[in-house]
Parts: structure tokens; sequence; C-alpha cells
């Protein structure tokens, strides 16, 4: 039996999708205020408990062989619902569910992290991603740490400051750094995989198939839409101003504005090998914003 932790998010109830699809027996881990409908009718089984909530980790890997962990508290920040910090749900949670895990006799625990976030950047999310990678590594479980770029739908979407409906895109920095956007999709379907592929690598980050630069992407979109983008450059001193004072009263939009930073920063060395080497075909950039603007 399989726990998704994260089924009521995108990339998590897309994976829940592909599993039960495959004819994994799925249970999901849900939030007692949150709606497990969707993952019911995908043919999913819902457990109620929270990653704030030790106890209900404890009982939700009973039986479990494989861990598929998803959540993260980021978007429910930035849509500013009331909650428990970053810090209490990206971290101290999280890693308490791989206690749990281990202790329940758990085999195998897929965490999903980001490319890049060894950079050292200080940011929130960098911290908890990373002591929650310390503690899968030193676990006895199987540990598959998923690292993917920055995806489609969030940064070259109006929740990325990238909104081609109303011509506005903001950029930090200079915008000409290479990144591989990838789509939530293709994520979903490589996290599937590894879950149940026989012999997987501790590590795997990749993103999408074209290296291209915020700054292209803009162009990109001009293109298709036959008209000009209003584009505002928000300077790197600034931006590593509002983290640190951010930091310590919103750690979710600390967190995404230090992604946003970190991918000025950085040309993206990693690839698409990772999915095409599991027939998972990519899908472009280009194509991404072709039908954002069709």
């Amino acid at each position: 039996m399989m726990l998704v932790v994260g089924g009521t998010g995108e990339l998590g109830g897309r994976v829940v999708r592909l599993l039960v699809g495959a004819g994994q027996e799925v249970v999901c881990l849900v939030r007692p205020q949150s709606d497990g409908s969707r993952l019911e009718e995908a043919g999913a089984k819902v457990v109620r408990g929270d990653l704030t909530d030790s106890a209900s980790l404890q009982k939700a890997c009973e039986g479990v062989s494989t861990v598929v962990a998803t959540a993260t508290a980021i978007a429910r920040l930035l849509a500013r619902v009331p909650g428990p910090s970053l810090h209490e749900v990206d971290e101290v949670g999280m890693v308490a569910l791989v206690d749990a895990a281990q202790a329940a006799g758990v085999e195998r625990f897929v965490y999903v992290s980001y490319a890049g976030v060894e950079a050292g950047l200080g940011l929130p999310l960098e911290r908890a991603k990373l002591a929650v990678e310390r503690r899968l590594k030193a676990s006895s479980m199987r540990a598959v740490i998923v690292r993917p770029d920055a995806f489609h739908e969030i940064h070259l979407a109006p929740p990325g400051r990238f909104d081609i409906a109303n011509g506005k895109v903001s950029t930090i920095g200079k915008g000409d750094a290479k990144q591989r956007w990838v789509s939530t999709d293709d994520v979903a379907a490589l996290v599937a995989a590894v879950a149940v592929e026989p012999d997987p690598p501790e590590l795997i980050e990749f993103g999408g198939p074209e290296a291209l630069s915020r700054n292209e992407a803009v162009a990109i979109a001009e293109q298709f839409t036959g008209r000009r983008l209003k584009v505002q450059h928000m300077p790197r001193p600034v931006v590593r101003v509002m983290v640190r004072i951010l930091s310590r009263t919103n750690d979710g939009m600390a967190s995404a504005l230090g992604v946003g930073l970190l991918q000025d920063l950085h040309d993206a060395p990693w690839d698409d090998e990772p999915l095409r080497s599991r027939g998972i075909t990519p899908r472009s950039t280009t194509d991404y914003l072709r039908d954002c603007t069709s």
C-alpha cells in the first residue's frame, strides 16, 4: 500500500491518479478541513490527519510500504489562508512524517524537493527541504529525493507574476539566466514512476527540454500574442532585503521571492534526461506558452 501526503494539491493529485491508474492501492493523508472527495472518486482511500499532528502520521503509516510526499504549505500561505507556518509544516511536520514512516517499517520514501535547493540562499523553504533531505538520508528507508525545476503553471503564470492576459510580467534581477521550466504533469509522471520502479536513484534533479531565460519567455509570449508585455525588473539587492524581512513574518512569501532570485542567479545545469529515460516526453516551455496564448 502507498501513502500519498499532499494529494489534494495540483502535483499530488496527479500522482494519485497515475498510481491508482497503474493498479496501486493508494491511501491519502488529508487534513480534516480539506475536501478529499476527488481523491476518493479517483479510487484512493482517504485518512484524516495533518503534518502538524504526529499521532495522525503514525496511524497513517501503518501497513504502508511506500510514502510519496508532495505536500507543502507555500500555496496556502501565498493565498493568505490562515494556518501553520511553512517551518511548522514543511520542516517540522515533514521530518515527523519521516520519523513515523521509519517507525512503521516503511520501505521507500519518495520526497519532492526542488532543483537548486543547495544554492545556500538561506530561504525558509531551502532550510525546510534540506532538513528533510538530511533526515531521509539518515533513515533506514530507501529515500528517493526528487528535485524538479520550477513549474510552468506557477512561474510562467499569474501566481509567478507572469500575467500574459493582463500584459504584465515581474522579473527579479536581469532575467537572463537560463531555466528549464517543467510541466506539473511531467513531474507527476516521474514521481509516480520512481515510486514503483525496482531500483530508483537516491537523487533526481531535472527540468524541462528547453533552456530559456525569463526574458526569452517574455519574447516568446509577445510573439504569440502579437503585443508587448510590460516588464518590471526588481533589483536583486531589494529582493534580498525583502527575503530577510519576510522570513520573520511570512516565510511563504519570503521563499517565493527567494526562489525567483535563485532563478536569476544561476543557469540550470540539469536537463530532461530523467524524464526521457522513463519514457516521458516532456512538454516544452514554448508549447506551454503557445497554449496559454491561443
